[in-house]
């Protein structure tokens, strides 16, 4: 695949796409990426259900999945042989900016955390080094939350 994309940069630009449409309930809405669909709505602590996973879960769920994808795929890479490897992620928010009862509180994550768990005994220290170095540079939804992109937002004619 690398050598096709040398070859052919433009086979590797890719455009992946989700839709949000609204289902029965205001606080939930069905997301639609095209390979799946999944449910959605909104977090308890602005008055969802609790039965389905929220934006923010979703997000870091997202980071967690690259992450950990990344790591292993780096690591296959390097002939790390790995026994385990699991990414944690918390990321802490404060409700009330997204509820609109403060300005002084941001709307969004404040502070995220990854935690990489990797069980590879016959790794080095310089190996495990360098496969940090490279999971936390090629992973897209890190880099993507690091260094973020213009958001082109549009809203139909008035």
């Amino acid at each position: 695949m690398k050598e096709k994309y040398r070859n052919e940069p433009r086979s590797s630009q890719i455009t992946l796409r989700a839709a949000g449409s609204q289902t029965a309930t205001p606080l939930a809405c069905s997301i639609d990426i095209g390979r799946a669909i999944y449910q959605s709505e909104a977090h308890t602590g602005v008055g969802g259900a609790g039965t389905a996973a929220c934006s923010g879960d979703l997000l870091l769920g997202a980071l967690a999945a690259c992450a950990q994808i990344t790591c292993q795929m780096v690591a296959t890479n390097m002939g790390i042989p790995t026994e385990r490897i699991e990414v944690k992620v918390e990321g802490d928010l404060d409700l009330r900016g997204t509820l609109g009862l403060s300005k002084d509180v941001p709307v969004g994550f404040e502070h995220i955390r990854l935690r990489f768990e990797i069980d590879a005994p016959e790794a080095t220290a310089e190996q495990l080094q360098g496969l940090r170095e490279k999971a936390e540079q090629y992973c897209v939804v890190m880099q993507t939350l690091l260094h973020p992109p213009a958001i082109q937002v549009d809203w139909p004619e008035q």
